[in-house]
C-alpha cells in the first residue's frame, strides 16, 4: 500500500466514574424523576393530540409548553435548562424511530412511558467554562449541582461536545463525554491482509490459521445469575432486602458487560494494529438473534459491538475493513474453489477434489479474504 494523507472527523465516547456526595446524589435523583415526568408528559401530549386532532405535536410547541410550565413548577425550575430541553429531543427521536420502523415494515414498537426508576440519565448539551458542564480543579462542575468528584483515568483527546450523567442498575454514577476529534493519517497500515470468520464455537477464526477463543462471559456466570434472580424473586416487593438482591443481580450483569467490552476492545485493537486489510462478513445480526436457540450465544459473543469497534479503530489505525457477502464461504473449498457441502456439526473441511484438509472456520476465513481481495481489485 502507498502512503496516504487523509483527515477524518469522528466522535468518540469517554466514560468515567463519578462520586457525588449524598447531597449531590439526592439532587441528581430528583432531576432524574423530574426529567421522567417531562418525558411522560410530552409523550402523553403527542399521543392525546394525535388521537383527538390527528396531528403531531412538534418539539417547538413542547418547548413553549415547558417554558410556561417552569413559571409555576419549582421542580422544573430546579434543573438546568439544557437538561430539561434535551428530554424533548429524546421524545422527538423516539417518535422519529417509531415512524421509521413503520415505514420500513418493521415491528413499530410505539414509544413507552417511563416507569419509576426507568429514567437513568441526564444530558448537558454544552461543555466548557460558563456552560452547563466543565472541568474545575480536577472535578466535574455541573451547573446547579456543584463540583462532583470524577476519576479521570485517561486523557481526553479532542473537543468535548456533550456530557451525559447516568446512574447504572447497581447505583453507580458515570459521566460519558461525547468528544469530537480529527484523525489525520499520514501513513497507511502496511500490515498483511487477513480474513475473519466470526463464530460461536470459536469467537473468530483467521485466514492465517490463528484462532480467537470464545470467552463465553455470560455462559460462565449463568449459574450465579440464575441463583441471584431466584433470590430476588423471593423477596417482598418494596423491601430493603429486595433492593439489596436487585443490586447484587445488577452488579453481576455489569461485570459480564464490562468483561465482554474489555475483551472486544483488546481483540479489535490487536487486529487493526497487526493487519493492514481485514475482511469480514456482512452479518445480519438482528435477523440471526431471532433464532431463539442461538440468540443468547450470539448476544454473549457481542459480534455487532465487535464489528463496530473494528470499523472505527481500523479508520484510526490506517487499516482497511472490507465487508463481503458471506454466502458460500463455509461450503466452498478455499484451495480449489469447488463446492463441498457439509453439515454445521462437521468442524473439519475435507475437499475430495484437491485433498485440502483444515478447520472449516479457517477455510471460511480464507474464502472471505478472497472475496475481499476481489472487491479491492475490481
Amino acid at each position: 500500500m502507498s502512503s496516504v494523507t487523509s483527515s477524518l472527523k469522528v466522535t468518540r465516547n469517554y466514560k468515567f466514574r463519578l462520586y457525588p456526595n449524598k447531597e449531590q446524589e439526592s439532587q441528581l435523583l430528583r432531576w432524574l424523576e423530574t426529567c421522567r415526568w417531562i418525558y411522560n408528559t410530552a409523550l402523553a401530549q403527542r399521543k392525546e393530540t394525535w388521537e383527538r386532532e390527528r396531528r403531531t405535536v412538534t418539539r417547538i410547541e413542547q418547548q413553549v409548553w415547558l417554558k410556561e410550565a417552569k413559571k409555576t413548577d419549582e421542580h422544573l425550575r430546579e434543573i438546568h435548562s439544557q437538561v430539561a430541553q434535551e428530554v424533548l429531543f429524546r421524545v422527538e427521536r423516539a417518535f422519529a424511530a417509531f415512524f421509521r420502523r413503520v415505514k420500513n415494515g418493521e415491528t413499530p414498537g410505539y414509544p413507552r412511558f417511563k416507569g419509576r426508576g426507568r429514567y437513568k440519565s441526564i444530558t448537558f448539551t454544552q461543555f466548557g467554562e460558563g456552560k452547563g458542564a466543565s472541568f474545575q480543579d480536577g472535578k466535574l462542575r455541573l451547573s446547579k449541582i456543584g463540583l462532583v468528584k470524577i476519576k479521570l483515568h485517561r486523557e481526553i483527546h479532542g473537543t468535548i461536545k456533550t456530557v451525559i450523567v447516568k446512574r447504572d442498575a447497581a447505583g453507580k454514577w458515570w459521566a460519558v463525554f461525547a468528544v469530537e476529534k480529527e484523525l489525520t493519517q499520514s501513513q497507511a497500515n502496511n500490515g498483511p491482509a487477513v480474513g475473519l470468520d466470526a463464530g460461536l464455537e470459536k469467537f473468530a477464526a483467521l485466514s492465517d490459521g490463528s484462532i480467537i477463543e470464545n470467552p463465553r462471559h455470560l455462559r460462565k456466570t449463568e449459574k450465579r445469575l440464575k441463583h441471584a434472580q431466584r433470590n430476588l424473586s423471593r423477596k417482598v416487593k418494596g423491601s430493603r432486602n429486595r433492593e439489596k438482591a436487585r443490586q447484587k443481580l445488577a452488579r453481576l450483569h455489569a461485570k459480564i458487560h464490562n468483561q465482554r467490552r474489555d475483551f472486544l476492545h483488546k481483540q479489535s485493537r490487536r487486529l487493526v494494529e497487526t493487519y493492514g486489510l481485514i475482511a469480514v462478513e456482512k452479518l445480519n445480526i438482528k435477523g440471526m438473534v431471532k433464532n431463539h436457540r442461538l440468540a443468547k450465544s450470539i448476544s454473549d459473543a457481542g459480534w455487532g459491538e465487535f464489528m463496530a469497534m473494528l470499523e472505527y479503530k481500523a479508520a484510526e489505525a490506517g487499516a482497511r475493513l472490507v465487508k463481503v457477502n458471506p454466502s458460500g464461504t463455509s461450503q466452498e473449498c478455499s484451495g480449489c474453489g469447488m463446492d463441498v457441502p457439509k453439515e454445521l456439526s462437521e468442524r473439519t473441511h475435507y475437499c475430495p477434489y484437491c485433498g485440502l484438509i483444515l478447520d472449516r472456520d479457517v477455510n471460511a476465513a480464507r474464502n472471505i479474504l478472497k472475496k475481499a481481495l476481489a472487491l479491492e481489485a475490481a
